[in-house]
């Protein structure tokens, strides 16, 4: 007798719901190969039953005051602290990520939460005094109304957070079209954010494929969308969304270098470099798949010290503690991660470390892949040009230090970068020059605190507005400037407003 899986629907209102969609996806247990779910594809009426409740509910959420609104976030705040251990195991269940990782995916997401508990100081406007004879001159940043977010499959957690915090504090409605590969975490969000005190509606979450993004970047209520994944799928939305006359902001693949100076302390490297390559199974935008030593003697030594190292990484399953990353996410991306090492080696690169056919005893058929190294990489190379978005590591020898700047710098995307080095000043100059939109110095994933801002450049990102910070409450917010003047009474006319003139 077949045993039923768990189905995975909308959250609409104030309440899971199968809505009207027939479609289902499959949701893996990516440690087993097994279906452990199916998630509802919704329909353009599962959209819009979910916008009359965000059109309704967000005219009394904006109307309530910003410290109030401040208040739902406390309260979210100490809800997800309360719930952290659930959260990580549901998060970990469906993406593979081990529990320290999760942990860290909705620790990063809750300190964006955090910044939006300041909102009453960040919404705060301008003013100016006496602009004029008896003129005052003030601005108010006012929510934009409904607006969306389209997050993907490796933060289910951080990016839905990154993204609803800012928005909904602003006082704006919120509609979340999360990843259909891990589905869950998202849906619970949304409870503990009623629970929070949200009113029903201003948080709502639908599931879907691309016909669900189609109808949010076509559906003319909805404000702004916010998106992350692939380059490709950025661009798509950020053009489909800007010609729908909305406010887009797409943020897409990324291809992070790491430059190695000679003076660097290859062991901090090394010890970074496991980390930030192969943590998560290299599943982050903000991963750094590219190595790059300056100087034969440097790429010699910083690869002797690498490969005890990557034979030390302990693969498991993802309730593993001991384990420094479980499964990739599904078997279509194992399989492709696998085909971009044949690539590697079609096109000429050193396998030093393959890990292909790894297998983990007693889940044969889980999503697994050891650590993969290659050496002597070049820029012509495709597997170096794409994001391969696994644990595979590339090693790209430079010559100089200009030469090492220029990789990245010319790179299609341009998402992070980061550099090892003693010397303050080749830090400086290469903080200064590189061609990339978050640098670390001697930091190997820069992602910067929730209260500043988190873009790339080129490919990376499409739009002119980055995530949370500042950026984000300009993101989800219209200025708006008024020029009042109350005159004294005169009748004489003597007050009487004239437009400045040059004479």
């Amino acid at each position: 007798m077949a045993t039923a899986v768990r189905e995975i629907s909308h959250f609409i209102g104030n309440a899971a719901t199968a809505g009207t969609g027939t479609r289902r996806s499959d949701v893996f247990d990516p440690n087993t190969g097994k279906v452990q779910a199916q998630v509802t594809l919704g329909a353009q009426a599962d959209l819009d039953a979910a916008m009359a409740n965000a059109v309704r509910a967000q005219i009394g959420w904006a109307a309530t005051n910003p410290q109030r609104r401040a208040r739902v976030m406390f309260n979210f705040k100490a809800l997800i602290e309360k719930n952290m251990e659930e959260l990580a195991h549901l998060l970990s269940s469906e993406h593979g990520k081990v529990i320290a990782d999760a942990k860290g995916d909705i620790q990063r997401g809750l300190e964006v939460i955090e910044f939006a508990c300041g909102i009453p100081h960040a919404l705060k406007g301008e003013y100016t005094q006496g602009a004029g004879p008896g003129i005052d001159v003030y601005s108010m940043r006012q929510p934009l109304g409904v607006v969306a977010g389209i997050t993907p499959f490796n933060f289910p957690a951080m990016i839905p957070m990154w993204m609803f915090g800012v928005a909904i504090a602003c006082g704006n409605a919120f509609i979340l079209k999360p990843s259909e590969r891990d589905p869950s975490v998202p849906v619970r969000l949304a409870e503990l954010m009623l629970e929070a005190g949200l009113p029903e509606g201003v948080l709502q979450v639908v599931q879907g494929d691309k016909e669900m993004v189609d109808a949010i970047l076509d559906h003319p209520e909805i404000k702004a969308v916010s998106f992350v994944g692939s380059s490709d799928i950025a661009h798509y939305v950020y053009r489909r969304g800007v010609e729908a006359g909305k406010r887009v902001q797409a943020m897409g693949g990324a291809k992070n270098h790491g430059i190695v100076m000679p003076d660097a302390d290859l062991d901090q490297v090394v010890n970074d470099l496991a980390g930030a390559a192969f943590g998560s199974a290299g599943e982050r935008c903000m991963a750094l798949p590219v190595v790059v030593p300056v100087g034969d003697k440097t790429a010699d030594a910083l690869r002797a010290k690498l490969l005890p190292a990557i034979e030390g990484l302990r693969v498991g399953v993802s309730t593993d503690a001991e384990a420094h990353y479980g499964p990739v996410v599904t078997a279509a991306h194992k399989a492709k991660i696998e085909s971009y090492i044949q690539m590697g080696v079609d096109e000429g690169a050193e396998l030093v470390v393959d890990g292909r056919g790894f297998s983990l005893q007693g889940h044969e058929e889980g999503f697994f892949i050891g650590p993969t190294l290659f050496d002597r990489v070049t820029p012509q190379m495709q597997s170096y040009q794409e994001e391969i978005f696994g644990p595979v590591l590339q090693m790209v020898r430079a010559g100089s230090f200009e030469e090492a700047l220029r990789l990245p710098s010319d790179h299609q995307y341009g998402n992070g970068v980061a550099i090892f080095t003693r010397n303050g000043h080749a830090a400086r100059e290469f903080a200064a020059r590189v061609n990339v939109g978050m640098v670390g110095i001697n930091v190997p994933i820069p992602v910067p605190v929730a209260y500043h801002t988190f873009g790339g450049w080129k490919r990376s990102a499409f739009g002119d507005t980055n995530q949370h910070g500042m950026e984000g409450v300009k993101f989800f917010t219209k200025v708006k400037t008024v020029t009042q003047r109350w005159p004294d009474g005169s009748v004489t006319g003597e007050n009487a407003f004239v437009i400045p003139t040059m004479g």
